[in-house]
């Protein structure tokens, strides 16, 4: 199998994560710069939310990383170290759902689904203050904002990309500090049961997608690639970047009119918040692949 290497689409930014693509449009978290920002397909960048001016909670920092839409169209927005979900309704910003007391470390990767139940990892612990990695569950927020842990998930070891199938059957994450992926039925409830692994990678997995064969991308950070693997584990496709300008490799999402574009999330400095800033070496890049991603959601 020979990998195909991606082409850089843009940089200059701080710690790149979660890309989506949604109603044709291209956008990603500029994690450490407080804010959303979308790309056209030359590689212009432009803010969609600023969330640089809010005053946060507890003092914690305000770091925009998971997404989704309801289906009335207003856009959620994971903040990492509140440990809130906002809701976006033109300019308002508000808090959609409070997860500080279900949350053990910063939440991080969401999904949404079709009725607009969200689906929130976290990691467990917190990694930038040098905690050890510890189980946690996924986190389940219905439409009206009311949030629960799934239950059959407390074994979870930092739980963070996350996706569903496009029949909302089955739901997949990437468990980071076990080198795997992890998959769950999900029933007429939202529900989560029957967790398995989806595949065992050997590596530390970060940001992944599905595509429309129910295969997962997964993005190696440490190794600088993302991999398409099928249920089961046989490993499908490879995409590279040059480790040397693009640093890791930490999210991806197929888009594009034809969803076959797969976009990938580079970073350089994920634990110094201002040199990540400064130094404005994350990246997105890009590269063709032969199944698109369908009704798989993100």
């Amino acid at each position: 199998m020979n990998p195909t290497p991606a082409t850089r689409l843009a940089q200059g930014f701080s710690w790149t994560e979660c890309p989506r693509w949604h109603e044709g449009r291209f956008h990603f978290s500029d994690m450490y710069n407080h804010r959303l920002v979308t790309l056209t397909e030359d590689g212009k960048a432009e803010t969609i939310l600023d969330l640089g001016g809010r005053e946060a909670l507890d003092g914690a920092e305000v770091v925009p990383v998971g997404t989704g839409y309801l289906p009335d169209g207003r856009l959620l927005v994971n903040s990492m170290f509140e440990k809130v979900v906002l809701i976006v309704s033109g300019d308002d910003v508000n808090v959609y759902a409070d997860l500080r007391e279900l949350a053990a470390g910063p939440i991080n990767d969401m999904v949404v689904d079709a009725s607009g139940r969200a689906y929130v990892t976290q990691l467990g612990f917190n990694l930038w203050a040098g905690e050890q990695p510890a189980p946690s569950p996924i986190i389940i927020i219905e439409p009206a904002g009311a949030a629960r842990l799934a239950k059959g998930t407390e074994h979870l070891m930092g739980a963070n990309g996350i996706a569903l199938t496009a029949d909302g059957a089955t739901l997949v994450t990437a468990e980071a500090f076990a080198n795997r992926l992890a998959a769950f039925e999900v029933d007429a409830n939202g529900e989560l049961s029957g967790g398995r692994i989806f595949a065992d990678l050997g590596d530390m997995p970060d940001g992944l997608c599905l595509d429309q064969e129910g295969a997962a991308w997964a993005a190696m950070p440490i190794t600088s690639r993302v991999l398409r693997v099928a249920d089961g584990g046989e490993v499908l496709a490879e995409v590279t970047v040059p480790q040397a300008e693009a640093g890791s490799s930490t999210a991806c999402a197929l888009g594009g009119p034809d969803r076959r574009t797969l976009y990938l999330a580079c970073g350089v400095e994920v634990f110094d918040f201002e040199k990540s800033r400064q130094d404005g070496q994350g990246s997105i890049w890009t590269a063709r692949v032969e199944v698109p991603g369908g009704g798989a959601r993100p």
